[in-house]
């Protein structure tokens, strides 16, 4: 496997809110595999100095940016104002990374990403955070609806449930056969 040059790497969600409880001491436990992972491939696009954009989900303190997002199953979350909004701390931006806020579900939705994407002359989008089956599904289908290429890091991304997290993972190769991706596969790559 190549990591091309016109690669970036989308840092979806991971943000304090969904580490509670992760500490120095602990964070080798099975629960946290995820966002392990997710550092391994942070690690690998810091190295080969390639574009990591670090996305999170913001909302304003009196709920009028949530559309219809609460009439799901997800209650009240990323409040800008709370500190566990903020981007997760084993991951956190480094300078020179880029930062989205977005409101919605798919980071392309009312952002500057296209614009940044544009101008960073980037063709492969590789994906890692959570939701698998709501934020990194939403984002992959608009890029693979603005004719990017999708890499999805299939052990760097989790779902809201193990069986929505395999369909979504599923759908995404439909749309693209060669979209998923693995951990070893981005630490192999030339």
């Amino acid at each position: 496997m190549i990591i091309e040059e016109r690669s970036a790497l989308l840092v979806i969600d991971i943000q304090q809110e969904d580490c509670i409880g992760m500490k120095e001491h602990n964070m080798h436990e099975p629960e946290w595999a995820c966002i392990r992972n997710a550092k391994r491939v942070l690690d690998v696009f810091r190295a080969k100095k390639l574009p990591v954009i670090q996305i999170k989900e913001v909302h304003r303190p009196d709920m009028v940016d949530f559309g219809r997002e609460l009439d799901g199953s997800e209650d009240v979350h990323c409040i800008e104002n709370s500190p566990y909004t903020d981007y997760a701390w084993l991951t956190y931006p480094i300078e020179g990374e880029y930062l989205i806020s977005k409101r919605r579900y798919s980071a392309f939705f009312g952002t500057d990403l296209e614009i940044l994407l544009k101008g960073l002359h980037v063709d492969t989008l590789y994906m890692i955070g959570g939701l698998t089956d709501v934020c990194i599904h939403y984002t992959a289908v608009d890029a693979h609806q603005n004719d990017y290429y999708i890499r999805v890091v299939t052990d760097a991304v989790a779902g809201s449930s193990e069986e929505a997290h395999c369909y979504a993972l599923k759908a995404i190769r439909y749309l693209q056969r060669d979209a998923l991706v693995t951990v070893a596969d981005i630490e192999s790559a030339r």
